[in-house]
């Protein structure tokens, strides 16, 4: 839909009331349940396990997302181990000191019997945020892009660091948030010191998305100046629908 009036990011004023204090991301990368059971995972972890992490008083915002066959079709790289990837789960925190908290309280939940199932783990990162951009046609700005309903998002993880705010020109795309990596919990998954994660928030359908997206993808790489490692659209998930982007 057209979204009238003068954007946030250019009123001053609007600015200066507050900005968000989101600054360290922890993202955890996961696989298909082997038993098929994603859809139980996805139920058990968006009605039990997610709310509960809301007790921190440094948790500004979580988000989780999922891939489907044609989200994998549609990915512009796909590297080992990042090719695994079909689960995302996003907590952003005001700083890293809500971590032991974090941990503390899983420990607790787990003590407790309230963490039944797990999915495989690719692996999880930390990172500090970076820089923000909406596109101008979003009306809200950078600062609350990610408390903006979406349909979903493009993650893309490089090696190297530069600016993703180019990525805002790409239809559907309303906003970005990209992170420097400061922990990887797997030798594998890279140099922590030279590893950005960029995630496009969508108002346009993910796979739609990521067709505009190889070009720009490929455009962006070809300079060297970082290297795709890993690419693609995933679908937010639908609350009590938990089946309805999974195979």
């Amino acid at each position: 839909m057209h979204l009238e009036g003068t954007p946030s990011d250019d009123l001053p004023i609007v600015l200066g009331t507050g900005q968000e204090t989101g600054q360290f991301v922890y993202i955890s990368l996961s696989m298909r349940e082997p038993a098929g059971r994603d859809a139980e995972y996805i139920a058990w972890h968006s009605l039990d396990h997610r709310p509960e992490q809301h007790r921190l008083p440094q948790l500004r915002q979580s988000l989780r997302v999922v891939a489907t066959p044609a989200c994998r079709q549609a990915r512009a790289a796909n590297a080992v181990p990042f090719d695994g990837i079909d689960h995302i789960m996003t907590y952003l925190f005001s700083a890293e000191d809500g971590m032991p908290g974090f941990y503390e309280l899983g420990h607790e939940l787990d003590n407790a019997g309230r963490m039944p199932l797990r999915l495989p783990l690719v692996g999880f990162v930390t990172g500090d945020l970076a820089g923000k951009v909406a596109a101008p046609r979003a009306v809200a700005g950078a600062d609350v892009i990610p408390w903006r309903p979406s349909l979903g998002i493009y993650l893309i993880i490089e090696q190297g660091r530069s600016s993703a705010a180019d990525l805002v020109q790409v239809p559907g795309v309303a906003g970005v948030w990209w992170y420097h990596l400061n922990a990887v919990s797997r030798d594998d998954l890279g140099e922590v010191g030279d590893l950005q994660v960029t995630y496009c928030y969508l108002d346009a359908d993910p796979v739609e998305v990521a067709g505009h997206m190889t070009q720009v993808m490929q455009d962006r790489w070809q300079s060297g100046a970082v290297k795709g490692l890993f690419a693609s659209p995933f679908y937010t998930i639908v609350p009590f629908a938990w089946d309805h982007h999974l195979p």
